[in-house]
């Protein structure tokens, strides 16, 4: 008899503490969690699709201006230095690691590309041209990518920073994530300029001075 009734109170114990955690936001907490996690593994997976283009775009580049050298060895440089970041995205110092390495790495590529302008016959290869489309559309993709990460963890900040989840959010210890900062944000967003269709405006002329003057 005894052992019955100590089941049924244990029973009866787990049912109201599930019914406190769920009412307390332990449940969304989790949903929150998981979704931060998500969006974060995109964004990696975002970034290592550009990463994984480079090598390409550099051998292209390289069979047409091998004597731009310093260009071509800025951006294999950072793209290895992106390589080797082990980023926590739970931690501010890694996450700042992990933006400043993919902003080198962003300025390395566009410094390439400008200098790419300067060989007609580099622009119309079919490969570049490929690689070019390729490299714009993974740019886009990181954007919506990283904005999609921003949006969970500030979802994710503003819940357990409210009452009551704050106390859930302690007892299991659940903090508030770093984010994307503003200054870094600025840099890591720039995409690389992939449109090579538009022509230099041409220098203005000096005007012949007036007769007279």
């Amino acid at each position: 008899m005894q052992g019955i009734v100590r089941r049924s109170l244990a029973v009866l114990a787990m049912l109201a503490a599930a019914v406190l955690l769920s009412g307390c936001g332990y449940n969304d907490i989790q949903q929150k969690d998981e979704a931060t996690k998500a969006a974060w593994s995109e964004v990696l997976n975002q970034y290592q699709r550009r990463a994984d283009l480079v090598p390409n775009l550099v051998n292209t580049v390289k069979g047409y201006a091998a004597h731009e050298s310093q260009v071509l060895a800025e951006v294999t440089e950072a793209r290895a230095r992106v390589g080797q970041v082990q980023v926590n995205a739970d931690d501010p110092e890694s996450l700042q690691r992990f933006q400043a390495a993919q902003g080198e790495l962003s300025s390395a590529l566009s410094r390439l590309l400008v200098v790419s302008e300067n060989y007609p016959t580099l622009k119309a290869d079919q490969s570049f041209r490929d690689l070019q489309a390729q490299l714009e559309g993974t740019e886009n993709r990181i954007t919506v990518a990283r904005g999609r990460y921003i949006a969970a963890v500030q979802d994710y900040n503003t819940y357990i920073r409210s009452f009551p989840q704050l106390v859930t959010a302690k007892v299991f210890g659940y903090a508030a994530k770093p984010n994307f900062s503003v200054e870094n944000e600025a840099q890591i967003t720039r995409a690389p300029t992939v449109d090579f269709g538009t022509a230099p405006p041409a220098p203005a002329q000096p005007q012949p001075p007036v007769p007279g003057n």
